[in-house]
């Protein structure tokens, strides 16, 4: 009795092939796998990037294996990607400090005396205040106009003429009668002649610091005056005692 063997013979070719598929199959199964479980619906990071690619290698099709310019390609990327997050670290750890050192120096400043551009202030006339006038030009004359919480001009100075630069004045607290006037804020209005037009100036007065603001999105920081609000540290021109 004779047997047929009735089964088609399959050729190495279509092992090989067949396997090929199966391997590609199984790549691509297992890098979709590694993707959604390193990274989920983050951002790539470094570790999600680093398993993406031993997932790759472990799955890569035997007979086509992964080429060595990719493989550096990717080990290049991963080396950039390690690099800016730490350059991201570093970069937020000096932000940490300047805060810090802002605060710092914000709590230094609280209960001193500062110079600040302002043209208001709050005035003890008990004791002499003094000012400063900023001339753009030399001019004849400087005038200094003082006015209380109504408008009322208490006291006006007059700096007769003045060189570029910056012009000091002292009022000894009194009014125009030579009486003292009451404590209180005044405003300071400079104002110098230029082609026979009245042109004001910048003031810069004294002023006592209650408190201090510091942004929390690294902008300036805000000196809080007595009895006149805040001002930008940058206004600031003398820091006393």
């Amino acid at each position: 009795m004779s047997i047929t063997d009735t089964t088609s013979s399959l050729s190495m070719n279509d092992i090989l092939a067949n396997s090929s598929v199966k391997s590609s199959s199984s790549s691509a199964d297992g890098i979709a796998a590694a993707t959604n479980s390193a990274t989920g619906k983050q951002a790539l990071g470094k570790d999600a990037f680093l398993q993406l690619l031993v997932t790759q290698l472990k799955n890569q099709n035997p007979l086509e294996p992964q080429d060595n310019g990719a493989f550096v390609a990717q080990l290049a990327q991963f080396s950039s990607l390690e690099g800016i997050t730490t350059l991201n670290d570093t970069v937020s750890g000096i932000a940490g400090n300047y805060n810090s050192s802002q605060a710092l120096q914000a709590s230094s400043l609280v209960g001193r005396s500062v110079v600040a551009q302002t043209d208001t202030a709050v005035v003890d006339t008990s004791k002499s205040f003094n000012g400063t006038a900023v001339v753009p030009a030399s001019t004849n004359p400087v005038t200094i106009k003082i006015t209380d919480t109504d408008g009322k001009v208490v006291r006006t100075i007059d700096l007769g003429s003045q060189q570029a630069g910056n012009a000091s004045f002292i009022w000894d607290g009194k009014n125009d009668a030579g009486e003292v006037a009451t404590a209180g804020t005044y405003k300071f209005t400079a104002t110098a002649t230029y082609d026979s037009q009245a042109t004001s100036l910048v003031t810069y007065l004294p002023a006592t610091v209650n408190s201090v603001t510091i942004s929390q999105t690294g902008g300036e920081l805000m000196l809080n005056l007595a009895g006149l609000g805040s001002v930008a540290l940058s206004k600031v021109q003398t820091i006393g005692i």
